[in-house]
C-alpha cells in the first residue's frame, strides 16, 4: 500500500508540472511577440522615413603626379603614405641634358643680339652714306640745269645715290630679320629653361603619396604617372541608390553617415546633387536594352553626399572605405 501511494504521488506532481510551468512559457512567448512587434513596427515605421543603403563608399580628390620630360630618376623625395603640401618637390629627373639645352639656347640668344648689333651699324653706315650721296645728288641737279657738269658725271652721281638707297634698305632688311631672330632665340631659351624646372616634379595638390610607381636609376616618358597624391583637404560619400528609392531625395536633405571603420559613430552629412545617369550607363559597356536579350534590372544612380562637418582628425578618413548612409526623406 505505501509503494501505491508513492506512486499515485509521483504521478500527481508529474502531472501537475506542465500546468505550473504554463504561465512562465506564456509570459516569455508574450515578450518575445511583443518585441518582434515592437522592432517590426520601429523598422516600418523608419522605412516610411528613410532611404538606406550599404553601397556607398567614401570619394576623394585624386592627383596623378607625371613627368612632363623624358629622363632618367636621380632622386624620390617622398615614400608612400607620406604627406605632402602643394609645391613640395616628390621626384628630381637628370637635368644634365637640359642644362646643356640651356646653354646652347643662351648661346645662340647671345649670337643673335651679337647680329642684331652689327645689323643696326651696318645701317647706321648705308644710311650716313646714302644721305651724303643724296645731298651730292641735289647739289648735282643744280649743276646740271646750269650745265656746269656733263650729264655722264651726273649719271654717275645719281646712280651712286640710287645704289646708296638699296643698300640701306637691304641693312634695315637684315637689321629687322636679325631682331626677329632674336625673339626666336629668347623664346627657345625661355623653352629650355622651362623643360629644365620640368625636371623637379612638384605636387600639384596637398595629399598623401599613394601608388608610388617610382625608383632611382628608373628612365620615365613624358605622360608617365609615378605618383597617386589622395587629397587630403576634401572628401566626400558617393551613395548609389536603386532608382526606386530616388522619388522622395532631394538635394539638402539630412543624412546620416555611418563608416564601416568606425562602427557606433555616426557622421552628420547632407545631399549635394544627384547624378544625370546611372552608373550602368557610364560603364566600360553600357547595356543594349535593343539587343533583344533584355532583363530588367533596378538601376543604381550616384548621389553625392558631403560632410556637414570635417571629421575631426582622430578618423582617419580614407576614399575607398564602405560606409551606410541614411537619407531622412520626410
Amino acid at each position: 500500500m505505501a509503494e501505491q501511494e508513492i506512486g499515485n504521488s509521483a504521478t500527481a506532481t508529474a502531472k501537475e508540472s506542465p500546468k505550473a510551468s504554463n504561465p512562465l512559457r506564456l509570459v516569455i512567448a508574450a515578450v518575445v511577440v511583443l518585441g518582434a512587434l515592437f522592432w517590426g513596427g520601429r523598422t516600418l515605421y523608419h522605412s516610411f522615413l528613410y532611404e538606406e543603403t550599404d553601397n556607398a563608399q567614401i570619394e576623394g580628390d585624386i592627383y596623378p603626379v607625371i613627368s612632363r620630360v623624358p629622363g632618367r630618376v636621380q632622386q624620390v623625395l617622398v615614400t608612400d603614405n607620406q604627406q605632402a603640401a602643394k609645391g613640395d618637390t616628390l621626384v628630381l629627373l637628370d637635368p644634365a641634358d637640359y642644362e646643356v639645352k640651356k646653354a646652347i639656347a643662351a648661346a645662340a640668344l647671345e649670337n643673335a643680339k651679337a647680329s642684331v648689333a652689327a645689323a643696326r651699324e651696318a645701317a647706321l653706315a648705308a644710311a650716313a652714306s646714302g644721305n651724303r650721296l643724296n645731298a651730292d645728288l641735289r647739289r648735282s641737279e643744280n649743276l646740271r640745269r646750269q650745265d656746269v657738269i656733263s650729264p655722264s658725271e651726273f649719271d654717275a652721281i645719281r646712280a651712286a645715290a640710287t645704289s646708296a638707297s638699296a643698300q640701306y634698305a637691304a641693312a634695315e632688311s637684315q637689321r629687322k630679320a636679325a631682331e626677329a631672330q632674336v625673339g626666336i632665340r629668347q623664346a627657345e631659351l625661355e623653352n629650355a629653361e622651362l623643360q629644365l624646372s620640368y625636371t623637379a616634379i612638384t605636387a600639384p595638390a596637398a595629399g598623401h603619396v599613394s601608388k608610388k610607381n617610382v625608383q632611382p636609376g628608373q628612365y620615365v616618358a613624358p605622360g608617365q604617372q609615378l605618383i597617386a597624391l589622395v587629397g587630403s583637404s576634401d572628401l566626400w560619400v558617393v551613395a548609389n541608390f536603386k532608382e526606386t528609392q530616388l522619388e522622395n531625395i532631394r538635394p539638402g536633405q539630412p543624412v546620416t553617415i555611418r563608416v564601416d571603420a568606425y562602427p557606433g559613430k555616426e557622421f552628420e552629412g547632407r545631399i549635394e546633387s544627384i547624378s544625370a545617369g546611372t552608373g550602368a550607363r557610364f560603364s566600360l559597356l553600357p547595356p543594349d536594352n535593343a539587343s533583344g536579350n533584355f532583363v530588367k534590372v533596378a538601376q543604381r544612380v550616384p548621389v553625392k553626399i558631403v560632410f556637414s562637418e570635417k571629421p575631426g582628425r582622430e578618423y582617419k578618413l580614407a576614399a575607398g572605405m564602405n560606409v551606410i548612409v541614411e537619407v531622412r526623406v520626410k
